[in-house]
């Protein structure tokens, strides 16, 4: 089998695999984010904490209620998304015409409570999550080992991941959404409920954070700091994609996770930092960011 620059195949592609995972996630958040302040102008840093929540009610569902991880991927974006409507109606709808900052740093405060609270009830070790019976073992293709778990998250990520895309720029619900973050009170004055549409779009970047925590939890153990660990290179993913953009999301969030990948391969490490690195060198070129579009 060849080899690469010395690098061994299987050490290769497996490390592109482990990047495609990781930018499985980075373009779902990413996405999320991109949602919620594109369409809401709200910088939502609680969005590590609701991805950990997540995970959280997948695994309180297995162990309490004995529901399965089929089941636990519709209820806990759901349960996790109506927190998040709660959250937008008793906090961030009373800030809505204040600076970005009251919302970041309101949003900043409401995560560094929700961590605490499930590090005193779980602390802080992590809580093993099984993988479904279904997704189990895995195919070799010759170069590499493909398990079947990992693929499911790349498919599952890629297919929610368009399917938003599609909602928001090809539906009249989207165009609902577009025409309300563009002039509000205009959109009211055609019998369009304005609040309720904002409410609903936070529950629904919420969810996709919870989504994303489900389809972690068999992958890392499940831990109240593993939003923390996650929501900073997201949000350079954002800045890189263009903040508000979808499409940039998706793209920048999968391309980033392959290119974090083949840094692990040739420069572990720069591994940690190559993100930053590239966020750094799109503000000096582009400060609005690949896909954004500047003021």
């Amino acid at each position: 089998m060849f080899e690469l620059l010395g690098i061994p195949p299987q050490a290769l592609f497996g490390q592109l695999l482990l990047g495609l995972i990781n930018g499985s996630f980075y373009a779902i958040l990413s996405l999320g984010l991109a949602v919620i302040f594109g369409l809401l102008n709200i910088i939502n840093f609680t969005h590590g904490a609701q991805y950990m929540m997540g995970a959280f009610v997948a695994w309180m569902c297995l162990n309490y209620l004995g529901v399965n991880y089929w089941a636990a991927l519709v209820l806990a974006p759901v349960i996790v998304g109506f927190t998040g409507v709660i959250i937008e109606r008793l906090f961030l709808s009373r800030i809505a015409h204040l600076d970005h900052l009251y919302g970041l740093l309101l949003t900043f405060g409401l995560a560094l409570i929700i961590q605490g609270l499930f590090r005193n009830s779980y602390g802080s070790s992590g809580l093993p999550y099984q993988i479904p019976d279904a997704l189990r073992g895995g195919y070799n293709l010759g170069f590499m080992f493909l398990p079947t778990y990992r693929a499911w998250v790349v498919v599952a990520s890629l297919i929610v991941c368009l399917a938003t895309w599609f909602m928001i720029e090809k539906t009249k619900l989207g165009a609902y959404l577009r025409a309300a973050t563009e002039n509000a009170t205009l959109t009211q004055a055609f019998g369009i409920n304005v609040p309720l549409l904002v409410t609903l779009t936070y529950g629904f970047g919420v969810a996709l954070a919870a989504f994303a925590g489900v389809l972690a939890a068999p992958i890392y153990s499940v831990n109240p700091n593993m939003g923390a660990d996650l929501i900073i290179v997201v949000f350079a993913v954002v800045v890189i994609g263009g903040m508000g953009s979808i499409m940039g999301a998706i793209v920048t969030g999968f391309s980033l996770g392959l290119v974090e990948g083949l840094t692990k391969v040739f420069y572990p490490e720069a591994s940690a930092t190559v993100i930053f690195i590239i966020m750094v060198l799109v503000l000096l070129v582009k400060p609005a960011g690949l896909f954004g579009r500047a003021a």
